[in-house]
Formats: C-alpha cells, sequence, structure tokens
C-alpha cells in the first residue's frame, strides 16, 4: 500500500500493522516446523527425506494450539511492558512540569495548538543528543529526550524536534515499530533456542544405529537425514532474516514524514534543519539495543555499506526539507563548548527573538521563504491543518 502523504502514510502503517501481525503467527509457525524437524532428526536420524516431513507436519498440527498462544501471549507482554523494558534499558523517567516546565510547556503548546493528546514526557540522563518516541495507545504514548539534547538545543530546535516525535505518534509509526520488534525478538528467540539446543545435543547423521540396514541404505537414510538438517537451518534463517528485514524496511521513509509533519507543525523548517545538524553524528545512546536506537530521531549506527542503515542519512533529510519546505542548510554545526556529545555548558532556554528570524515571504504550510518546490508526491498537509 503506497503512501503518499500524512494521511495515507497512517492508513498505510495500520494496514501493514495487521499484515505485521499477521506476518508474525506465520513465521512463529514456520520456525515451529523447522524445530520439529530437528527434533525428528534427534530422535532417529536413519528414515528418507519424506518421513521426515511428514512427522514434522504432525508435530506441527499438535503443537499449533501452544504456539499460537505462545505468539499471543508474547503479544500481550510487549503491549503492557515495553515501556518498562525501554525505560530499563535507557534509564528514562517521567518527568512533570515542576521538573521540567521549558520542555514540558514546548510540548504542552504543540499539542494544545492542534489538539493533540499530550503524551508523557520522560528523561535519559545521557550526554547523546537524542529523542525518541515510544506507547502503542494513547495511554501509553510518550516522548522520551535525552539531557544531552536539552543542553545543545535552543528552544526553537527542540520544539522541531518534538514535533517530529509527535507525528510519529500521530502517524501510527512508533505502533508499527513496536510490533516489529515484537517479531524480531519472538523470531531471534526461537532461533537462537533451536540452534542451542541442536549443536548442543551433538547429533550425527548416519545409518549406524540401524544394524539391520544394509550400508548404502544407511548412507541414504543419513544422506536425509542430512538434508532435513539443511532444510531447518535455511527455515530458520529466512524467519530471522524476514524479522530484520522488515524491522529495517520500516524506519527510512517515516522519518521523512516525521521531519516534514514537524515543519507543519512548528512552520518554521530552520529549526528542523539546525536540529538534525547538531544531532548530526552525536545520537550514540550507550547500552541500548539495537532496536531502541531504531525508534530514534537519528540511529548513527550503520550496517555493512549502509544496507542496515535504519535511517536516512541526515544530508538527504536535510536537502528533502530545503526543497521541498524552503529551509536554509547551515551545513555541519559544531556544538557550542566544542563537545560533540554534551554540548554547551547550559541549556539555551531563551527563544532568539522574533526579529532574528528570517520573514517568511508566503503563508504556505512551511512558514518559510522562499516559496517551496513542489513535492512529486503532492501535498503533505497533515492531519492537524493550519494554524
Amino acid at each position: 500500500m503506497a503512501a503518499y502523504g500524512l494521511y495515507t502514510h497512517i492508513a498505510s502503517n495500520k494496514f501493514r500493522s495487521m499484515l505485521l501481525l499477521g506476518g508474525l503467527f506465520l513465521l512463529v509457525y514456520v520456525m515451529v516446523f523447522a524445530g520439529a524437524l530437528l527434533a525428528e532428526v534427534a530422535l532417529n536420524s536413519n528414515r528418507p527425506f519424506d518421513a521426515y516431513i511428514t512427522l514434522a507436519g504432525r508435530d506441527l498440527v499438535k503443537a499449533f494450539p501452544l504456539a499460537t498462544i505462545g505468539a499471543a501471549a508474547w503479544i500481550v507482554i510487549a503491549y503492557f511492558f515495553h515501556q518498562k523494558i525501554i525505560d530499563a534499558v535507557t534509564g528514562g523517567h517521567d518527568v512533570k512540569r515542576k521538573e521540567q516546565p521549558r520542555l514540558y510547556n514546548l510540548l504542552e503548546n504543540l499539542c494544545v495548538s492542534r489538539g493533540i493528546p499530550m503524551p508523557k514526557l520522560k528523561i535519559v540522563d545521557s550526554p547523546a543528543l537524542n529523542a525518541f518516541a515510544t506507547g502503542l495507545n494513547r495511554s501509553q504514548y510518550a516522548i522520551s529526550v535525552t539531557t544531552g539534547l536539552m543542553k545543545a538545543l535552543n528552544d526553537r530546535e527542540m520544539e522541531a524536534v518534538l514535533g517530529h516525535e509527535l507525528t510519529h505518534i500521530r502517524n501510527g509509526d512508533v505502533q508499527l515499530l513496536v510490533i516489529a520488534v515484537v517479531i524480531a525478538g519472538v523470531i531471534g528467540f526461537f532461533a537462537e533456542l533451536f540452534f542451542r539446543i541442536f549443536f548442543n545435543s551433538g547429533m550425527r547423521f548416519g545409518g549406524g544405529s540401524s544394524r539391520s540396514s544394509s550400508s548404502s541404505d544407511g548412507d541414504k537414510k543419513g544422506g536425509g537425514a542430512f538434508a532435513i538438517v539443511l532444510l531447518a537451518i535455511a527455515l530458520i534463517g529466512l524467519a530471522w532474516g524476514l524479522s530484520l528485514v522488515v524491522r529495517f524496511a520500516l524506519s527510512r521513509s517515516r522519518e521523512l514524514l516525521a521531519d516534514a509533519g514537524s515543519v507543519e507543525l512548528t512552520k518554521d523548517p530552520d529549526a528542523m534543519i539546525s536540529a538534525l545538524r547538531k544531532i548530526e553524528g552525536r545520537g550514540e545512546l550507550p547500552g541500548a539495543t539495537s532496536a531502541v536506537m531504531e525508534m530514534c530521531i537519528d540511529n548513527p549506527r550503520e550496517g555493512f555499506a549502509d544496507l542496515f542503515a535504519t535511517h536516512p542519512s541526515v544530508d538527504s533529510r536535510v536537502k528533502a526539507l530545503v526543497r521541498y519546505a524552503g529551509g536554509h542548510d547551515p551545513g555541519p554545526l559544531p556544538l557550542p563548548g566544542g563537545d560533540a556529545q554534551t554540548g554547551h555548558d547550559g541549556p539555551q532556554s531563551v527563544d532568539p527573538s522574533p526579529d532574528a528570524r528570517p520573514e517568511p515571504s508566503h503563508t504556505g504550510p512551511w512558514g518559510s521563504s522562499p516559496q517551496p518546490t513542489p513535492s512529486p508526491a503532492g501535498s503533505i498537509l497533515g492531519p492537524w491543518g493550519r494554524r
């Protein structure tokens, strides 16, 4: 289902969420079948190939209810406890207006101006420059911001980052990514379990255990067991690989639309651009899992030849904002104080005066001059409308 704007992106995410849930159960059944193949080989390594397939199929039918219940239980656990798990990994904690008035007011103003329910606000004590949104429903939604980001960004830039994370919540990106993480988690768990059981069992293939069989029959049956093991390993690897591909594929496009949604909220593309430039390369959260980093506004971790990078590069995101939102790229920005992680010594809590901002020459949704180039995807107006 193609997505050409914020509205269709939301609908596409809901559709893909349903597919992912169905895919989770399908991959679990594939894993169970692969495990049944390995179990039958472990019990008797002197059967022909087709006998193993038949027996594993019967095992799958017997295990079907348990596999379904197990996958459903995994989803329930993720639904209710994923935020606590993320907080345990990152050290995030809830804050109120009294503890963080600057940040709380910025988020509240954005929500009130567009009629968006106020998510929880969390602070992560880390010098990294990053932020992320979590939650599966309105009562769970939360935006986490690092202390390093609070120190490095001024009010305009922080507002842009908060708008970016609010857009992820509004677009359904957060729910989609949590579901994808659940899929990868359950598949990874069973893959590791099967491999550990299999390789620690020390099973051998061949006709040695059947003395009445001829040497040629034993070799033939042993070869069938070896082929079954290869098939099982291939199925487990395929399921695990598909779960990872889903996670990697989700993050790239959603970041560009979240940037656009932030600009639509704040009418300030330059603030989004300068925030990205300050965050660039400084977002690594020590001790955070890859799943947590995929939720962040920027993920500096990259895979082989950038094939497994979960986010578009900051350069490509900035170019999109310059082209379609009429923003201005200042280029890579050093942080005050010369520290690439912690930024300057204190928060820049005073917003620049209106006179210091460039005067817009039009009243379009992006609110910045010059007139932006029309996007080939059409209008990117979101569900909030205009101020």
